[in-house]
C-alpha cells in the first residue's frame, strides 16, 4: 500500500512539473510585438487595422488605425483626421497576449477603451477576442501595403 502511495505520488509531481514547464516562464514573451505592427484584413471583409510603431503621448501606448470599406471610408480618409475617428492607442502585453485599445474620437470626446486577447499571432495570421466573449473570434492577415 505503502508502495503504491509512492507511486502515485511521485507521478503527480512529475505531472505538476513538466505542465509547469510546458506553459513557460512567468513573464516571457509568448508573441513578439513585431508581428502585430503593420497591416491586417480581417478575413473575408474590407476592415482593416493598422499597429504602427509611432509612439503615443501616453507611455507605453503607440497609434494605430483602422477602417472599413463597406462603411465608405478610406485609409486616406483616416489619415486625414489624424487621431480622430478611426485612430487608437494601443498597447500589447506579449507575455499574456493582452491587447488594450483606447479608441479616439474627432471631436476630442472620451477615450474609449477596448479589452481584447489574442490567442495566435505569427508573421501572417492574427486571431482574437473581446474580452469576456471568447466565443467571437476575429480572424485577420497580414498584407503588404505599398
Amino acid at each position: 500500500m505503502k508502495r503504491i502511495f509512492y507511486l502515485a505520488l511521485v507521478a503527480l509531481v512529475a505531472v505538476a512539473f513538466s505542465s509547469c514547464s510546458l506553459m513557460g516562464k512567468k513573464g516571457e514573451p509568448q508573441f513578439n510585438l513585431g508581428d502585430l505592427q503593420g497591416y491586417w484584413q480581417e478575413n473575408n471583409t474590407q476592415h482593416f487595422i493598422h499597429f504602427t510603431t509611432e509612439k503615443s503621448d501616453e507611455n507605453p501606448y503607440l497609434y494605430g488605425y483602422e477602417w472599413d470599406v463597406k462603411d465608405d471610408v478610406t485609409e486616406q480618409d483616416v489619415l486625414a483626421d489624424k487621431y480622430g475617428n478611426g485612430w487608437f492607442k494601443y498597447w500589447f502585453e506579449t507575455e499574456k497576449g493582452g491587447l488594450h485599445e483606447l479608441h479616439l474620437m474627432t471631436n476630442g470626446g472620451a477615450e474609449i477603451p477596448k479589452e481584447y486577447i489574442v490567442t495566435v499571432l505569427t508573421g501572417t495570421k492574427m486571431e482574437y477576442y473581446e474580452q469576456g466573449r471568447p466565443n467571437t473570434k476575429y480572424y485577420f492577415s497580414k498584407i503588404e501595403k505599398n
